[in-house]
């Protein structure tokens, strides 16, 4: 007797008959067209929309619980029956906007993750304030008030521009630490006001913000305001409008601050209020530039989308990317999601890798405050790289069920699956980078010691290694001079503060540290700022694990 094994057959979902008289789930909500030419739009809680045909929309407006199929058929006329009204509600009820007992209500929920690694905070429902000054944005909604922005950009850009020396310093020096503070709470407040400038134009063209909060984008603290109800609004200029709110605000700020800046100068004023004005100026214009990046959902996509009029633009993309590298890779048929863009599989590719890019930077930012925070430090950055991990094998697993489906050859998915997984492989052992140890270093009269935290990999540091000696700024690190290690034994060493942030007026709070003396080869300028000893090269596997997980296990 031979024995055959079977695949078996994949299970698909039974859905529970419908009910005799179907009614709608108590979040859903059918808008009419919003104006001429406008779609119907179906609502699902406060920040999901789904376009439909009138037709669609008419049939869902009589599911209100009294009305069975026949009834529908015969309240929407020919061409209905109720088999077609029927195969509606299907379609109603396997995307759950019909009313299931057996599912539990969705609840309004405060706290929201939005993948890849974006966590939201509700904190308030703006609609009402927003409401209360649509007299204000409609007197600021008029090109006398464009043409004054334009002018206040450009005077702000010209500000910098014949500041630029100034500027610079301010980039590449310390502050103090009032000054600092002052310039976080200055930002945050802007990135609040931008958020608000979001809501406040869609509630001038009748659309209800319904969320505002705080979020952690990539790690990195921020705000938010939930605009999705936009889709609602029949001109996509309108949305464009929108979305460039924000980044219009952000310019106004900056350019207002870079105005204000030469005011204190021509008047002879601090010299510290006048570096902060032009650090506000600065970092709002490139806030307002990566919100203008449109590989993420921020501003500019938001404002790309909306004015191609092509919804989940970006996952639509990316999903192209995929079956494009699919097909290069392993062959088969597939159909383009967005075939109306030829662009299209090449943005998503760049949505698939620039966050990738906004994670280091970000992981960068934080690296240093991770480090001290040892055992919970190491979790945290384990727990993110996990999630990297996971994110890329789901990824390759996906590409792989495409590809599957599109009818390419399992022989050939797995051939060059193992070749990629070699070539991976290769790459991390073959290559090699230059590899530095990153601390900081104190001139005390002539004597330059390098000190660095518990972290820092000072096993790789040899006698001789060459230093580079640069300033700490809030930006830009410019080199004040070289060194080298006169000796690798590691002593302890009392630091100052300044080694550690960009601030002054805080050395009195001396910091415990690691230090190694260092032979000077052109004194540094400065007393105080950062150093990076030169220690070899590494694999591009082993720079990795040194650079991104060995600090949290030092």
């Amino acid at each position: 007797m031979k024995l055959a094994l079977k695949r078996p057959e994949p299970v698909v979902p039974v859905l529970p008959p419908l009910p005799e008289r179907p009614a709608l789930a108590d979040e859903v909500l059918v808008h009419e067209p919003a104006g001429e030419g406008a779609p119907w739009i179906v609502q699902f809680g406060a920040g999901r929309y789904l376009r439909v045909g009138a037709g669609m929309a008419r049939l869902l407006r009589s599911a209100d619980g009294t009305n069975t199929a026949q009834d529908i058929a015969t309240h929407l006329g020919r061409p209905w029956t109720a088999e077609l009204v029927g195969e509606g509600l299907l379609r109603a009820q396997k995307m759950e906007l019909l009313q299931d007992p057996a599912r539990e209500p969705v609840r309004t929920r405060r706290f929201a993750f939005v993948p890849p690694l974006t966590f939201q905070y509700t904190v308030v429902r703006p609609d009402r304030l927003l409401t209360r000054l649509r007299p204000l944005t409609a007197r600021l909604a008029h090109r006398a008030w464009a043409v004054a922005l334009v002018a206040l950009v450009a005077g702000g850009l010209l500000s910098v521009a014949f500041q630029l020396p100034t500027a610079t310093d301010a980039l590449s020096g310390p502050l103090p630490v009032s000054a600092l503070v002052a310039l976080v709470v200055v930002t945050y407040l802007g990135t609040a006001l931008h958020e608000m400038a979001h809501g406040a134009v869609l509630s001038h063209y009748g659309g209800k913000p319904s969320r505002m909060g705080v979020m952690l984008f990539y790690l990195t603290p921020a705000f938010f305001c939930d605009v999705t109800d936009g889709w609602r609004l029949p001109n996509g200029a309108q949305r464009v409008r929108i979305a460039l709110a924000g980044i219009t605000v952000q310019a106004a700020i900056g350019s207002a601050a870079g105005l204000a800046s030469a005011g204190v100068a021509l008047a002879g004023g601090s010299g510290t209020l006048r570096e902060l004005l032009l650090l506000l100026t600065v970092t709002s214009f490139l806030s307002g530039f990566f919100n203008a990046v449109p590989f993420i959902k921020l501003d500019g996509y938001l404002a790309l989308m909306s004015h191609l009029d092509v919804s989940h633009l970006r996952d639509r993309s990316m999903a192209d990317a995929r079956r494009w590298a699919a097909k290069a890779l392993f062959g088969g048929r597939y159909e383009k999601t967005v075939p109306e863009l030829a662009w299209a599989p090449l943005f998503g590719l760049a949505c698939m890798v620039f966050p990738l890019y906004v994670l280091g930077t970000a992981f960068t930012l934080w690296r240093s405050m991770l480090e001290n925070m040892g055992l919970v430090g190491a979790v945290v950055v384990s727990l993110a790289l996990l999630a990297l991990a996971t994110r890329c094998c789901t990824g390759a697993l996906r590409l792989g069920a495409e590809a599957l489906a599109a009818g390419a050859a399992r022989w050939r998915i797995a051939v060059v699956s193992l070749a990629g997984l070699a070539a991976v492989v290769a790459v991390a052992a073959g290559v090699t980078l230059p590899y530095t140890v990153t601390g900081g270093f104190v001139n005390d009269d002539g004597r330059v010691v390098f000190v660095a935290t518990g972290a820092a990999d000072l096993d790789a540091v040899a006698p001789g290694a060459k230093v580079r000696l640069t300033g700490s700024g809030i930006v830009l690190h410019e080199e004040v001079g070289e060194a080298e290690v006169l000796s690798a034994r590691p002593t302890d060493v009392s630091a100052p503060f300044s080694v550690f942030a960009p601030v002054t007026g805080l050395d009195a709070m001396a910091l415990p540290a690691t230090g190694i003396e260092l032979r000077t080869v052109a004194a540094p300028s400065r007393a105080t700022g950062l150093a990076e000893i030169e220690a070899g090269r590494r694999s591009l596997g082993e720079w990795l694990y040194l650079r991104y997980l060995a600090p949290f296990w030092r």
